[in-house]
């Protein structure tokens, strides 16, 4: 297993909810963590993180964020794409000013950003990219749009498998169901007691980025309930 001291971690959507919970967990276990969000002063500072813009739906704040951590750290180890929107879009509903917006969101900005992390994941040898997909990505419910996005994420996860397996790099399409975070308020299907706890899903992440080459993991699909369809 690899260890997390001087090993270099990007977030995205690091300020709250499950990228915070993540953030917390690997600078607990000794990554140096480089938070990406969209307004650095909400985030608490701390030991080993360092935090800059990011706005995951702006062309160029991407490429621009991987630049910065990788001037000032001199490498980047691994890319955890957490930031993302869930509005709801339906088949027969009017419009698609929501569904554009959450396709730049969830789905370009992780692709623009892993594209600027790729040369330094790939240097290390051992490059990780965790994208945060979603059951959803696997099965549609009511929320057609976000689940078109999710399917787009765990395909880009599986292209950067194919492209850069060779040079190094794991790539895993993290799947949870419902998260008890404030994506999830009004939620009622499942109780917040019932949904998966951020910082569970944290650990996960942690024990994902410290697998070595020869133990990859291309999905990680996390139930919180019984998934029919699944």
């Amino acid at each position: 297993m690899l260890g997390g001291n001087g090993r270099v971690v990007m977030v995205s959507g690091a300020s709250r909810g499950l990228g915070l919970a993540i953030t917390s967990r690997l600078l607990d276990a000794g990554f140096t963590v480089a938070a990406g969000v969209r307004n650095p002063a909400s985030i608490e500072a701390r030991d080993r993180l360092l935090v800059d813009r990011y706005d995951a739906e702006e062309a160029g704040s991407g490429e621009a964020w991987a630049a910065a951590v990788a001037e000032r750290c001199g490498r980047i180890d691994a890319l955890v794409n957490c930031a993302g929107i869930n509005p709801k879009v339906r088949v027969m509903d009017e419009g698609e000013d929501s569904l554009d917006k959450m396709w730049r969101i969830n789905v370009k900005g992780p692709l623009r950003v892993t594209r600027a992390a790729l040369p330094h994941l790939i240097r290390t040898g051992q490059g990780r990219v965790i994208n945060v997909a979603s059951l959803a990505g696997r099965r549609v419910g009511s929320n057609v749009g976000y689940a078109m996005t999710k399917f787009a994420v765990v395909a880009l996860t599986h292209g950067i498998r194919q492209e850069c397996w060779d040079s190094g790099v794991r790539a895993t399409a993290l799947c949870p169901g419902y998260i008890a975070t404030d994506m999830t308020v009004g939620e009622t299907e499942v109780t917040r007691e019932e949904m998966t706890q951020p910082e569970d899903l944290a650990e996960m992440v942690e024990v994902l980025l410290r697998l070595p080459n020869n133990l990859s993991v291309a999905e990680l699909l996390v139930n919180c309930r019984k998934e029919s369809m699944l």
